[in-house]
């Protein structure tokens, strides 16, 4: 298909007020700007294929989507279509980390070598909490997983739990003294949680958060590659050509980013982690403790839009874009799924600041 084919008349918007504006009790909180939002994905950018966008709590209701979920028929992207959420399995496994550390299993401060001492070398001095505060100093092999070649000859190769660290580099900082954003603290995480439970660690997010939450939309698919259930086609936009990459084999990011979910069952996630129905007070103050000079707790992260505080998670793997956020007192929760057709780059998408300015401002 064409690009101005796509482009042009499917990308449409949807948009359902599904309340009227209500009093918003988070400091610098404005009243919901449902036009704003409805102008965010609609127009949709071209540089995305589609976007699906959920506004929850007391301060107003909004749902929102354009664009298409399968650019061969055009079909709208499904209100229920889930997606492949990144780096925002990071919120799930440290909240499984700390599960286990509520449970007495596990000490956040003691040293990884205790858990996992015949794959760190005898001076590394990394705790636990600095597996989740991006603090830890570990280093990953540096593979270019975005980049559109290299993801295409291997988006099907299965990577083993921890053959992305380099086990033995030794760090470039003290552990604890500096944080640097990255998934291989997370791939230690997750053999953390293995070598304490004695199970794969899917298995300790499915008990200690899915199942309890009911969420039915949300998997940790190991190896498998496709997407079950409903949702949106992701693509790779190689001049005029949609090159679809929707199925991939996540093992590479594990722990880190393989995960799979909806836009509700993110929202249903993030109240409870927030509202203190996962983890005990002493572990959420864990959570959400941002070592000086760094803007990340433990797998969320916290983020200021003038005097308005908001915690959450941002993802992305080739094709799919999401995140989520909310106030601390959960009167506006934000999740989102937006399909961009250029995978790679640090820098969000335009249409995602546009969905979370017209939210939260």
């Amino acid at each position: 298909m064409q690009r101005r084919t796509l482009l042009g008349a499917a990308l449409a918007g949807t948009a359902v007020a599904l309340t009227g504006q209500l009093p918003a009790y988070a400091r610098g909180l404005p009243p919901l700007n449902e036009t704003a939002l409805r102008e965010a994905i609609d127009p949709l950018d071209p540089s995305v294929s589609g976007a699906l966008v959920r506004v929850e709590g007391s301060a107003g209701r909004w749902r929102g989507r354009a664009g298409v979920a399968d650019v061969r028929d055009g079909r709208p992207v499904p209100w229920d279509a889930r997606f492949r959420i990144g780096s925002m399995t990071k919120a799930f496994t440290a909240t499984a980390v700390l599960q286990l550390a509520a449970a007495g299993l596990l000490d956040l401060d003691a040293p990884v070598r205790r858990y996992l001492p015949e794959r760190l070398p005898e001076g590394y001095t990394g705790t636990v909490r600095h597996l989740l505060d991006y603090t830890s100093g570990l280093q990953g092999r540096a593979l270019p997983h975005k980049d559109p070649e290299w993801f295409l000859e291997h988006r099907f190769d299965t990577f083993e739990p921890g053959s992305q660290v380099l086990w033995d580099e030794t760090p470039p900082f003290d552990p604890g003294t500096r944080q640097v954003y990255g998934n291989v603290s997370y791939i230690v995480a997750g053999l953390v949680i293995e070598r304490v439970t004695g199970r794969p660690y899917a298995d300790a997010i499915r008990r200690g958060i899915l199942r309890p939450l009911g969420l039915r939309n949300t998997f940790l698919p190991g190896t498998a590659t496709a997407i079950p259930g409903p949702h949106a086609r992701g693509y790779e936009l190689i001049g005029d050509r949609y090159v679809d990459v929707t199925r991939a084999n996540p093992s590479l990011q594990w722990a880190a980013a393989e995960m799979i979910s909806s836009t509700g069952d993110l929202d249903r996630f993030l109240s409870a982690l927030l509202g203190g129905r996962l983890l005990p007070p002493r572990e959420l103050r864990a959570m959400m403790t941002v070592p000086e000079g760094g803007t990340h707790g433990c797998g969320l992260t916290r983020f200021w839009i003038g005097e308005l505080e908001i915690w959450g998670k941002s993802g992305d793997r080739p094709g799919y874009n999401s995140g989520m956020g909310a106030t601390l007192d959960l009167t506006r929760r934000l999740v989102y799924s937006i399909n961009p057709l250029k995978m790679g780059g640090d820098e969000q998408p335009a249409v995602a600041q546009k969905v979370i300015l017209a939210t939260l401002t």
